[in-house]
């Protein structure tokens, strides 16, 4: 192994290096990931059952949503730009290891890394509209208890994953009281806004 690794050139080394680094990353954003499509939130007491929700206007809406979408973007760039350097420096490293023209070597690693890009981006698509699939009921997840899936900014709106209609899903959320939650802080919903919202509280 030392020997191989001697006979390396200095550029073939740097990529063989990056190439372990980003995979140490990738892995562990896809393990993350999955546990997060796959995991199930506990049910808190309901209480009082709750009447239909009227729909809130609220101050900022269309700030909210373009923030959120802007996070959505953000998270999904991150997991793809890990996908594309992952494959990048893999296929860089192993091309050069081939003694492939460096031109050439740069021009099929790109190929492979945007490949896998929009591979990975399409397979955790179809992954998280799995976890939404059946009709969806927000009035149900009221009393329920789930967890801040993306970050709730201050006074604007986030996603949590909590259970709806008896299917865990990710729902479009806001705190009570206009509050910044963190992904991953316990909630409880407590009202329906619209169609698609609901306002949440934090729990111990």
């Amino acid at each position: 192994m030392g020997a191989w690794w001697n006979e390396l050139t200095y550029l073939n080394q740097i990529f063989y290096g990056a190439a372990v680094f980003f995979s140490v990353f990738f892995v562990w954003q896809l393990i993350a990931a999955l546990m997060g499509l796959s995991g199930e939130e506990g049910d808190a007491d309901a209480g009082e059952a709750a009447e239909d929700a009227t729909y809130d206007d609220f101050e900022g809406g269309a700030e909210a949503d373009a923030l959120e979408t802007s996070v959505s973007f953000q998270i999904l760039s991150i997991r793809s730009i890990l996908t594309f350097f992952t494959l990048f420096c893999w296929g860089y490293a192993l091309y050069l290891n081939r003694e492939m023209p460096i031109g050439t070597a740069l021009t099929y690693s790109t190929i492979w890394g945007l490949a896998g890009m929009f591979s990975i981006a399409l397979v955790f698509y179809g992954l998280r509209r799995l976890t939404e699939t059946g009709t969806k009921n927000l009035n149900t997840s009221i009393g329920k208890a789930g967890s801040v899936y993306l970050d709730i900014p201050a006074g604007g709106s986030g996603e949590i994953r909590v259970t709806v209609s008896g299917v865990l899903s990710h729902v479009k959320a806001r705190a009570i009281g206009g509050k910044e939650l963190k992904s991953g802080t316990p909630i409880r919903v407590i009202k329906r806004l619209n169609k698609t919202t609901v306002e949440v509280e934090t729990v111990e």
